[in-house]
């Protein structure tokens, strides 16, 4: 599990270094409502491809290595994990001219991340955070079916923030 204390740790240290990232998944979705309000399994941080490998190399200073055996992994992804269950996944985007972020999926796909999505603050036990915005983190939530922790951020940010929930969010979710 990754706490509100290694989040921190890792944003100072990536801080620390020159590296911009910002949060999105699970702890974007707190972040942006300033309140933790679920455990988190990982870390997802939105960053510029050309700095991953430094933070990879940084990060590996908090016992963080690379968890090859994840799929997909790169170009889409790059996960690290460190003792105490704790994971990291990277994001990685290329900018273009105006700012958007386009990250490789590997399939010949590309995901964006436009620039005005990437102006989202937060705060993450009591510290400020850059985060990918409401309204990116519902765009890029669809497409699939939810999950619980999915429809829990989805209704939490329409309640912080009253964004209207398209399907699925909107439904009830399916029983087990």
């Amino acid at each position: 599990m990754m706490t509100s204390d290694d989040v921190r740790e890792v944003l100072d240290h990536l801080e620390a270094a020159g590296i911009p990232v910002w949060l999105d998944g699970g702890w974007g979705v707190d972040a942006l409502v300033g309140r933790q309000s679920r455990p988190h399994d990982d870390l997802d941080l939105v960053i510029p491809r050309e700095q991953l490998s430094r933070a990879q190399e940084l990060l590996t200073q908090l016992g963080f290595q690379h968890a090859a055996n994840i799929t997909p992994g790169l170009p889409a992804r790059l996960v690290l994990r460190a003792p105490n269950d704790r994971q990291i996944d990277f994001h990685p985007v290329v900018f273009d001219t105006a700012g958007n972020g386009q990250q490789e999926l590997g399939d010949g796909t590309w995901g964006t991340y436009p620039a005005g999505g990437l102006i989202g603050s937060g705060q993450v036990a009591g510290r400020g955070v850059r985060c990918i915005t409401a309204e990116l983190q519902l765009r890029h939530h669809l497409g699939y079916e939810p999950g619980a922790d999915d429809r829990h951020d989805m209704r939490l940010l329409s309640e912080h923030f009253g964004l209207t929930l398209p399907p699925p969010y909107s439904q009830p979710a399916p029983k087990a």
